[in-house]
């Protein structure tokens, strides 16, 4: 037994350094495999309570406790999450698909998605350089911008954020700029046409007369506040 207490002492001190961190934790970290556990992770905690909220959300609606049970979930799990990804943006920029995994790009541009409008700013760069670096596709860097420009009480260029009106208790799409072109703007960086998106994704039907309505009665209230 005496014999074994030096090696083993040996490898502890090796393995543990001042902080108390195994060194080569601290290493590993930087294999592919461990980033796309981590991104998985971020996506699950991010996702599941936002599936249940909304399915909850369609049983008891957008004002009910059970809505609002998992919403609070969703929002302690986005603030770790959120530093989880602006580390690993701040560590190794944007990452590649062989780093980060197929699901890779799209759970970190969910997290910005769902960030404050500040964080999602500060990283906009970020993610115009990876278009360009051809790491990301174009549609998650518009998605980015449109949530910048409703956040910001602006017209929206693509039509991807919907908004919920409790005065109607329903969601609508929020007022997008010239609703005529936007299947032009769209296709231009390889969208669907806005009826087909929204229709798909949020089971919403897209009205060109009354979305050209309800952009002139956004600019005509925008314009009487500025007064």
């Amino acid at each position: 037994m005496t014999h074994l207490i030096a090696p083993v002492f040996i490898l502890l001190s090796i393995l543990i350094t001042s902080n108390g961190i195994s060194q080569n934790s601290i290493n590993t970290i930087q294999k592919p495999e461990n980033l796309i556990a981590v991104l998985d992770t971020i996506w699950q905690t991010e996702q599941t309570p936002l599936r249940k909220r909304d399915s909850l959300m369609n049983i008891y609606g957008a004002e009910s406790k059970e809505y609002k049970k998992y919403q609070e979930v969703y929002e302690k799990n986005h603030i770790i999450n959120e530093k989880k990804v602006t580390n690993i943006l701040n560590k190794y920029g944007w990452p590649t698909k062989e780093i980060a995994g197929e699901q890779g790009n799209w759970t970190i541009c969910n997290v910005i998605q769902h960030a404050d409008n500040e964080i999602r700013i500060k990283l906009l760069p970020i993610m115009k350089q990876a278009v360009i670096d051809k790491k990301l596709a174009p549609r998650f860097l518009v998605r980015a911008e449109d949530r910048i420009a409703t956040e910001r009480g602006d017209l929206q260029l693509y039509g991807g954020q919907m908004k919920y009106y409790p005065e109607t208790k329903s969601f609508n799409l929020w007022p997008v700029y010239d609703p005529v072109n936007i299947d032009k703007r769209r296709s231009e960086i390889g969208l669907d046409p806005i009826a087909k998106f929204l229709k798909q994704r949020f089971d919403f039907d897209w009205n060109l007369e009354e979305q050209i309505k309800r952009t002139l009665q956004f600019e005509l209230e925008k314009e009487q506040k500025s007064e």
